[in-house]
């Protein structure tokens, strides 16, 4: 059952923790076995308690601008002289050798096929000889027709390419249409232009399909942005291109091409120390993209080609 509570219309008193009528008023609503009962409505006529605590000793006395000098208003800097041109100097003062050369490592790859275009990655990440992960996710989902890569120092790919995210995203609300690839792959250069000489390590690809049809960017650190057909960035490219280069044809099928780019990846993890973990290969098609290889361990592709060979592969 519901209960119903109105304010009688005659005088009432608290008795207990329940409203009662005096003895001969009337009640708003009479009804049989129903005891007329009322709750304090007054918080009505003030709309600002609702939003006040209960706790009488609460301070509730922040207004919205004392609120607002909390907020920071940008990235938090280096505590010296230039923090802009901090990284140059030190390199250039010599008081510590090697402190920006930072000993990054990955491999990943993208090439424009008459289907569209295969990105794969590893999923290495590594300072050094130091292996932080092996489950590193380098392909950037940026919408249901885009993708980015991610090579240098995770930490700046990973931030500025989920900014790029949000830019297309308010691009396709304000124009009402999805970005192209082109223009989003501008925007990331603009990005790192700005912010050129102050330390950013990316090496980035954006691939998708628009109304030209498969595009692939290659954008830099630098500003630097290429357009090509095939593109691989990351300490193990050199030997990525290698087996790229000598399987690469635009005429490949679906499935030559999702193979060629895992058996590139798997020889630059093989060559390459800073680059290992899994494999993992995306299609970009007209209908958006699709994960073909979710993670494939480099160690059992080893053994695979190995075998192919009639090798054992502990030679």
């Amino acid at each position: 059952a519901q209960a119903i509570w109105l304010k009688p219309s005659g005088p009432c008193r608290n008795s207990g923790s329940a409203w009662r009528p005096l003895a001969g008023s009337a009640c708003g609503l009479s009804l049989a076995a129903m005891a007329c009962a009322a709750v304090d409505m007054s918080f009505l006529a003030d709309p600002s308690r609702f939003a006040k605590s209960h706790y009488e000793d609460e301070d509730c006395t922040e207004d919205l601008a004392e609120m607002l000098d909390c907020e920071p208003s940008g990235f938090s800097l280096a505590p010296v002289i230039s923090p802009s041109t901090f990284c140059q100097d030190i390199k250039k003062s010599g008081d510590a050798p090697g402190l920006t050369d930072f000993k990054k490592g990955t491999t990943t790859l993208g090439f424009v096929f008459q289907h569209g275009i295969i990105i794969a990655v590893d999923s290495r990440a590594s300072m050094g000889s130091y292996i932080g992960s092996q489950t590193v996710r380098k392909v950037i989902v940026i919408n249901e027709f885009l993708l980015g890569t991610m090579a240098g120092g995770a930490a700046d790919c990973s931030f500025w390419e989920r900014h790029l995210t949000r830019l297309c995203r308010m691009h396709e609300l304000r124009e009402k249409e999805r970005i192209s690839v082109a223009a989003a792959s501008k925007l990331l250069a603009n990005i790192f232009f700005s912010y050129r000489g102050r330390g950013l390590s990316c090496g980035t690809m954006v691939a998708g399909w628009d109304k030209t049809g498969p595009n692939l960017y290659m954008v830099d650190d630098q500003g630097d942005r290429y357009k090509g057909q095939r593109f691989s960035v990351g300490s193990g490219s050199t030997y990525a291109y290698g087996v790229m280069d000598s399987g690469y044809r635009h005429d490949l099928s679906i499935e030559e091409a999702v193979e060629l780019g895992r058996r590139s990846i798997y020889h630059a993890t093989h060559r390459d120390g800073a680059s290992g973990g899994v494999v993992r290969v995306y299609h970009v098609h007209e209908k958006g993209w699709t994960n073909i290889v979710e993670g494939q361990d480099v160690n059992e592709l080893h053994y695979q080609y190995a075998k192919e060979k009639g090798l054992s592969g502990t030679e």
